[in-house]
């Protein structure tokens, strides 16, 4: 390890998110030295540096800040509701669930993605239609299925506290407000890092026994060209982050990155999802229709359904029942149990 000093909301909403992400925007404009950012951001061996926006560089103050208000059911209108709720630090940061739970009893319509490593994201949520993660943040406080509240209103509550007024004037100079709480929650969600996995292991030389027999036959399939999956789960997060159909459904009744554009080449085409620590984050899929590593391989295995958006990629494999065990346990030795153990980001 080396230390660096350093859901799209309905339409019904949309224009009240849009124009509160444009408020905070147009008060983020402001110039900072981004030189000195501590020891706060820890970049596993092989990773490169990820972009820091310059307007939220990394500090102590600015991740505790953020930590705390990422624990904190505040932010949710009944204050039931965290962000921690969805993104268990335990469960890689997602929720076990097939669709995550809201307020009031209510389900979102997709699946809790983790956290790890989202300071590489080029953009967020399934559709790919939030630019960056200080804007992400809007979303499920916004969202009325999720937290059901108003930014303002979250950060007039937040000014009721003296220890956050407090805290966001040594983070950022000002008292609580759209830009403190988007950014400080971004900076703490920015240092959730994970590349200690058995493979990373492996693979930067720390431990060439890291892999079992099986995770290496595993991984030489994973990596074939009869495979293909590294074809769209490549790199060192394991996404090339574009976005694909890979056939779970003749019909879908979740219209995916369509939902954003309106196109026809977009329907039920989804965000390629990091493969790491994939052991800890099922079930599976944009909707958690698939309960286990196992279920996923079968899919793949298959070929999978007839969709006029199918990836081309996507065919029957034919593979035996121990190489599909094998696919599987390669797919456990990404499974990063620092992360989960790390108190830094435990509440």
């Amino acid at each position: 390890m080396k230390k660096v000093k350093s859901s799209l909301p309905d339409k019904t909403c949309l224009t009240s998110n849009l124009s509160i992400i444009l408020f905070v925007f147009l008060v983020s404009c402001v110039k900072e030295d981004t030189s000195n950012s501590g020891d706060v951001l820890i970049v596993p061996a092989g990773f490169p540096v990820p972009n820091i926006p310059a307007d939220n560089s990394i500090s102590q103050d600015r991740v505790t800040l953020g930590k705390i208000l990422f624990y904190d059911p505040i932010l949710s209108r009944d204050s039931s509701l965290s962000c921690a709720t969805c993104h268990k630090s335990e469960l890689a940061f997602t929720d076990g669930l097939a669709k995550s739970s809201g307020i009031d009893g209510q389900f979102t319509m997709r699946n809790s993605p983790t956290l790890a490593n989202v300071a590489y994201n080029p953009y967020f949520l399934s559709e790919g239609g939030v630019p960056t993660l200080e804007q992400q943040i809007l979303v499920p406080i916004q969202e009325h299925v999720e937290f059901d509240n108003n930014i303002l209103i979250v950060a007039e509550a937040l000014n009721r506290r003296q220890d956050i007024v407090d805290l966001a004037q040594k983070a950022y100079g000002r008292i609580p407000d759209p830009f403190v709480i988007t950014r400080s929650i971004a900076a703490f969600e920015r240092t959730i890092m994970s590349g200690e996995s058995s493979y990373d292991q492996y693979l930067t030389g720390i431990n060439k026994n890291a892999l079992s027999d099986a995770q290496t036959r595993g991984k030489n399939l994973f990596f074939s060209e009869k495979l293909n999956c590294s074809q769209c789960h490549s790199g060192f997060t394991f996404t090339n982050y574009t976005f694909q159909n890979n056939g779970l459904y003749k019909v879908y009744a979740d219209p995916g990155r369509k939902r954003l554009t309106g196109k026809s080449e977009d329907e039920a085409m989804f965000k390629v999802p990091t493969l790491r620590n994939i052991e800890l984050t099922g079930p599976y899929m944009h909707d958690g229709s698939l309960k286990s590593l196992e279920d996923v391989v079968e899919h793949y295995n298959s070929g999978g359904e007839i969709h006029f958006n199918k990836s081309k990629l996507i065919k029957p494999l034919n593979l035996t029942k121990s190489q599909k065990i094998d696919l599987v346990e390669f797919l456990k030795s990404l499974t990063d149990f620092g992360l989960i153990k790390d108190k830094r980001f435990k509440k």
